[in-house]
């Protein structure tokens, strides 16, 4: 009997081979998944919280970011594409920066879907955690108003949930936002 050898892609065939790719795929400890497109809901709702904070943070040294920029979870060996992410870290901004990700995010954004939720909520929360500048991970329901919002304090993280009567509170881009607008067009009641 003879035993194939599989070996993990490395970072950087992984990063060289999405530079060229026309889908985009996300790579965990050497394996690369890719990914579903998105529903008008999705697409809607994380282009209006992309809008929301890009005008919030103008000015601020900040930068936001909406679908096809990487996130890099160094410890983890990982890259992900969020929804939405902001950064603020000289690391991520600078001109000698990576081009096509970011290490050092203060926010990151998903907007769930039937086919991708449990892996924001597990394997993403879980990662995204080991990036020491994020301070805010937001989970949105596309399919009813519901937001989640996980915060990193001294003891721990936390987590703000909100209703359709609430107003979302972003401590990061110091953003209180109606879930009229986080929904707006997006025909989520």
């Amino acid at each position: 009997m003879k035993h194939a050898v599989m070996t993990g892609l490395s970072e950087a065939d992984y990063l060289e081979g999405e530079r060229t790719s026309q889908v985009r795929h996300e790579y965990v400890s050497g394996e690369v998944f890719a990914m579903a497109g998105g529903s008008k809901a999705h697409n809607i709702i994380s282009g209006n919280v992309f809008s929301l904070l890009r005008n919030a943070l103008r000015g601020s040294g900040c930068q936001t970011f909406i679908a096809d920029m990487r996130v890099h979870v160094a410890a983890q060996s990982s890259y992900y594409y969020p929804d939405v992410v902001v950064t603020c870290a000289p690391g991520d901004l600078a001109s000698d920066a990576p081009k096509d990700h970011l290490d050092f995010p203060v926010l990151i954004v998903e907007v769930l879907s039937p086919t991708t939720e449990a892996i924001d909520r597990r394997e993403k929360m879980l990662a995204y955690r080991h990036i020491e500048n994020l301070h805010e991970y937001v989970l949105i329901d596309q399919e009813r108003r519901w937001v989640e919002v996980y915060r990193r304090t001294e003891s721990g993280w936390i987590a703000d949930l909100y209703s359709p009567e609430d107003v979302i509170t972003l401590d990061t881009a110091k953003l209180n936002v109606g879930m009229d607008d986080v929904y707006d067009g997006s025909g989520v009641a």
